[in-house]
């Protein structure tokens, strides 16, 4: 019965997946953000870093695509608050494993479009900067564990962010801190050139680790002199972004389960009034 569930929520994924790219609104979504880093991207090609005689632009792009993939967490988020004010998570929630479904469908569907969104910023932003590594096997096999660990690190945060806040006005609420995480882990400008605090705290969230391990993976071996005791530090990227995983997959399926208990039609309609109320 569960393997039913998982192939059906497989289904569903596969289904939203398609169905973001043929939806005008979403569709636009998903270059927005692209277009706007490649924008950075093109003002930042020819700056240097101070003396060090590297890019701004390419010690950026896989930062960028880093923290690309880390906000998945922000969309997961949001599409939890969504379905859960519309009433689709009290259906999926009154059928049977139709909570299994829901999270697989869901996590298709998000981890879907993050690798979308990642194609359609790299491959532009491989014209537009110079200074990319990117003929090494292992640089894409470490581009590749980065990104699975990072993936499994941050949907389940999203879903437990999506569980607390009730209404998708509130859940935007999340968007400051998200920003201010990524103004101190190092995307824009290498992290090194923080004061320390500051870098220690960027340290703390997976952002910081995500685009550490993207810069690993597409930059040569001499820019790790930019970085935190001129390291790569695969190990911690690791154990950082696995310990991140652990207490989301440990956490996300408490908090949606009581959080599903406490859906009812009763409360889907009264934030369906309330939403209502605000339009009018």
């Amino acid at each position: 019965m569960r393997s039913a569930a998982v192939r059906a929520g497989w289904s569903r994924g596969l289904i939203e997946l398609r169905q973001s790219f043929t939806n005008g609104p979403e569709l636009f979504s998903h270059f927005l953000w692209p277009m706007l880093m490649l924008v950075a991207l093109f003002f930042l090609r020819d700056r240097d870093f101070g003396s060090t005689g590297f890019l701004l632009g390419a010690l950026a792009l896989p930062s960028i695509l880093g923290m690309n993939a880390a906000m998945g967490m922000v969309s997961m988020s949001q599409q939890l608050t969504a379905d859960r004010e519309d009433g689709t998570l009290l259906r999926a929630k009154a059928t049977p494993n139709g909570m299994v479904g829901y999270l697989v469908g869901k996590v298709v569907s998000v981890a879907g479009g993050l690798l979308a969104d990642l194609a359609i910023l790299l491959i532009p932003g491989l014209l537009i900067v110079d200074g990319l590594a990117l003929g090494s096997a292992g640089g894409w096999l470490t581009l590749l564990w980065v990104l699975l660990l990072g993936v499994v690190a941050t949907l389940p945060l999203g879903a437990v962010l999506g569980s607390v806040f009730t209404t998708a006005r509130a859940q935007g609420l999340i968007q400051l801190p998200v920003l201010g995480l990524i103004a101190i882990s190092g995307i824009f400008y290498p992290i090194t050139a923080l004061p320390d605090w500051l870098a220690w705290i960027g340290q703390v969230g997976p952002i910081y680790w995500m685009g550490l391990g993207m810069r690993s993976a597409l930059l040569p071996d001499s820019a790790v002199v930019v970085e935190v005791g001129e390291s790569w530090r695969h190990l911690e990227t690791a154990a950082v972004l696995g310990a991140w995983a652990v207490i989301g997959l440990a956490v996300a399926p408490v908090v949606l389960r009581r959080m599903a208990r406490r859906e009812s039609g009763s409360k889907v309609a009264e934030r369906r009034d309330r939403a209502l109320r605000r339009i009018a």
